[in-house]
């Protein structure tokens, strides 16, 4: 994952209701209060999904998850309740993160995110580590095209990403 500085960001207002899975999710900016509950989504959801990461990978990743979360502007998918159950990171029409609590996986949860990404941005692009089988399947399930592979992720670490772009059903 690569993630702009946080001077670059794009600003999302608290948006419509979106209906997933009989229920409704509001989406809206993160503030210092929510980084908590995104840090543990993020955990939970890394623990779930990036079993190929060696563990000192893990550890430095989140150390710089953690510094750079708190200066970021997410956007969070809350549920009725007002807790967050996934968010994402878009930058210049580049979804730089997007991450959903594992017990929301196929809920919806993550469609959402992607589907209010693409009315902002309809080129949109993002990074997928290659051994991430799941995410992978989920983004081309939904419409993204691989347009290139790294070797490499964005910190220089032996991880490949996959390049996609939505590509629209018109």
């Amino acid at each position: 994952m690569t993630l702009a500085s946080p001077e670059a960001q794009e600003p999302f207002a608290v948006s419509r209701k979106y209906m997933v899975s009989d229920s409704m999710l509001i989406f809206r900016p993160s503030t210092d209060q929510d980084l908590p509950r995104v840090m543990e989504i993020w955990r939970r959801s890394v623990d779930a999904t990036h079993h190929f990461l060696a563990p000192l990978d893990r550890r430095a990743i989140e150390a710089e998850v953690l510094e750079l979360f708190p200066k970021l502007s997410l956007v969070l998918a809350a549920d009725a309740t007002g807790m967050p159950q996934g968010f994402m990171f878009l930058h210049a029409g580049h979804l730089e993160a997007l991450f959903v609590d594992p017990d929301q996986h196929g809920n919806g949860v993550g469609r959402a995110l992607i589907s209010r990404a693409v009315a902002a941005h309809s080129e949109l692009t993002t990074d997928v580590n290659e051994q991430n089988t799941e995410a992978l399947g989920f983004y081309e399930h939904i419409g993204f095209v691989r347009t290139g592979r790294s070797s490499h992720d964005g910190q220089g670490r032996p991880y490949p990403l996959i390049h996609l772009r939505y590509q629209s059903h018109m």
